[in-house]
């Protein structure tokens, strides 16, 4: 009999453990005297006296949101156990909470907010004001009115713009470095070690409500209902409202959004598996809920659901306004005064603004006004140190004035910003299409015939011997084969100097991807950064190289620019700046990849180009007598 009795006991002892009521043991009790454990609705009850002191059974079932059965039944144990006395917590009480308090709250405020240009190119999207309010200001007072004071603000892009809240709300700022090349899991990375029962905000939510809490029962990310089709991480529970799994996109499901709640055992096992695969190649480009959802079962996570219109998270302009109408015409943007100054319109008629690809040098986007489509282009740091904006401006005009490019609007000289028209469905030219060819290099012929002149000279060579420069900083240049390429460019350099062909205004960016082509078939030639007076050949090299055209093909477009058969003369000449174009940008890559930068398969097209051409054209030259 007491063996049977023994046996109930203990079956008893494990159902009880693995009910949704299970009694939690706390660790680490800050008072002496037995350990007292907690359902989630002991929990839940005991938290709503805390804060409402005195209340009913029935507002704290309401509070709780949990029946009036259930807050009777676990007032009487909190009672019986000395948690509760007469309405009001007891010391013992605070002390049974004390597992589930708050520690800190990290806000992730380090991303790029890519999406939100133009006006991320002028601040971080945290730092916007919305209905009146800065939206990380807003964040932060509503952590601090729940009783969170230890918070901790990770920034990356322009970071120093953050730093005042350091002083204003006694935060604490982490700088995560590798904001521009991974994803936001780095951003949990540089503050793994203060991982604990910690909200995971980002700076740019709006909560209606402030939906944060002194002290929370569990790990839980925060979902609202969407009704149709989404793009969002849609999530599936099981009992209890544990998250089982997680995907992206869904019809009529609860979604991911705004805040998430870390308990001690989660980031635990997030930290770990943080630990584990942050080194991985494929780690860089993911979210922190990437890592959560390939290992959600090894957490204990469940769904907050909140009323639609509790959160919201800004994608882009147009999302804002629609929340805000009032937000464009009280934002302090630079970009937007640009806009209406040229263009003469209102700030409430741009719209449809979202980013296009970006360059290498430059970030823009797409704009809608009542009068048509646009782009915004606003120069990348530390381009005025490259880029000569003067010479650029007059090349566009020139270009214009041709109808070379009937994209031009408005470029302001001094700060580098320009407004073109988008051309709608239009595509980038076909390197490989003989018509299109044809036509883009009868475009070169217009351009190199035009009498003008801009005050900045251009040479393949010469770019490439500083480039050079440069790299030798880093230390030698121990490449095999590099030293001899760089003789024959600079033996081509001499022999092409001496044929004194014509200099003139030439685009220099003379590839494919820089011509747009309509749906009607009009081909526009943009982005003049590199426009200067060069040999009238650099504009062929760069079409060669980068279309990685062949040989037969490049013949072709030589004899579509002169409109007869060239001479051997203008084919060795232009093949010349072929490998020069190709040794000048293959030394630019080698530079930008000591930098850090990764130029990928560019690299080796450069290197192919220079090696092929270089010595063809220096073949070509010693064949008709030239070189000595």
């Amino acid at each position: 009999m007491a063996k049977r009795l023994k046996a109930f006991n203990n079956a008893l002892r494990f159902c009880k453990m693995n009910a949704i009521e299970t009694r939690v043991l706390r660790k680490g009790s800050p008072t002496k005297g037995p350990v007292v454990s907690l359902t989630k609705n002991e929990f839940k009850t005991l938290y709503a006296i805390l804060r409402s002191p005195g209340a009913t059974q029935r507002d704290i079932a309401v509070s709780a949101d949990i029946s009036l059965g259930a807050v009777n039944k676990a007032l009487a144990r909190l009672t019986d156990d000395g948690l509760v006395d007469e309405g009001r917590v007891t010391a013992a009480g605070i002390s049974a909470l004390e597992p589930y308090r708050v520690k800190n709250a990290v806000v992730m405020a380090a991303g790029l907010s890519s999406r939100f240009a133009p006006i991320s190119y002028e601040k971080p999207k945290g730092l916007l004001r919305v209905r009146g309010e800065i939206l990380i200001e807003r964040q932060i007072e509503q952590l601090k009115e729940a009783g969170i004071d230890d918070i901790i603000v990770v920034v990356g892009y322009k970071k120093e713009y953050f730093f005042y809240l350091e002083e204003k709300y006694g935060v604490h700022i982490v700088v995560n470095r590798d904001f521009a090349s991974r994803n936001n899991s780095s951003t949990l990375w540089v503050v793994k070690e203060v991982l604990d029962n910690t909200y995971i905000c980002s700076s740019d939510d709006y909560f209606t409500v402030n939906p944060f809490e002194q002290y929370v029962w569990k790990a839980y990310y925060a979902v609202q209902y969407q009704e149709g089709p989404t793009k969002e991480w849609c999530i599936k529970t099981g009992s209890h409202k544990r998250i089982k799994s997680v995907r992206i996109g869904g019809k009529d499901e609860w979604y991911m959004i705004g805040h998430a709640y870390f308990d001690r055992a989660f980031s635990k096992t997030f930290v770990r598996i943080l630990e584990e695969e942050y080194a991985l190649p494929q780690t860089a480009d993911k979210l922190w809920e990437h890592l959560y959802a390939e290992h959600v079962d090894e957490f204990d996570m469940v769904a907050r659901r909140y009323p639609d219109g509790t959160i919201f998270e800004f994608d882009s302009l147009d999302e804002v306004r629609e929340f805000d109408p009032l937000f464009l015409e009280n934002l302090d943007s630079e970009v937007f005064d640009n806009i209406t100054k040229v263009l003469g319109c209102k700030k409430s008629e741009i719209r449809d603004v979202y980013p296009l690809k970006q360059g290498i040098t430059n970030l823009s986007c797409h704009f809608r006004t009542d009068e048509g489509e646009y782009v915004y282009r606003h120069p990348g740091i530390g381009t005025e140190l490259i880029i000569n904006r003067k010479a650029e401006e007059a090349a566009q005009k020139v270009a214009k004035e041709l109808g070379i490019d009937t994209t031009f609007i408005y470029e302001d000289a001094e700060r580098g910003w320009k407004i073109s028209r988008f051309v709608p469905g239009a595509r980038t030219l076909d390197p490989h299409d003989a018509g299109e060819v044809a036509q883009a290099l009868q475009i070169a012929a217009r351009l190199h015939q035009q009498p003008v002149s801009i005050d900045c000279p251009f040479d393949f060579y010469d770019d490439g011997k500083g480039y050079e420069k440069h790299l030798l900083e880093r230390g030698p240049i121990d490449i095999p084969g590099y030293w001899d390429m760089s003789d024959q460019a600079k033996r081509l350099h001499e022999l092409v100097l001496a044929d004194n062909a014509p200099h003139c205004l030439t685009h220099n960016d003379f590839f494919h991807l820089n011509f747009l082509v309509a749906p009607d078939g009009r081909i526009d030639l943009i982005d003049w950064e590199y426009a200067g007076m060069s040999d009238y050949a650099c504009d062929f090299g760069t079409f060669v190289v980068c279309g990685e055209l062949s040989k037969k093909e490049a013949l072709a477009a030589l004899e579509a620019y002169f409109g007869r058969k060239p001479t051997e003369a203008e084919v060795r000449h232009n093949f010349a700046h072929v490998g020069l174009a190709g040794w000048c940008w293959y030394v630019w890559a080698l530079l930008k990849e000591a930098e850090g930068d990764c130029v990928g398969e560019w690299l080796y097209i450069y290197y192919k180009y220079a090696k092929k051409y270089l010595k063809k054209a220096l073949k070509l030259y010693e064949e008709s007598g030239t070189e000595e």
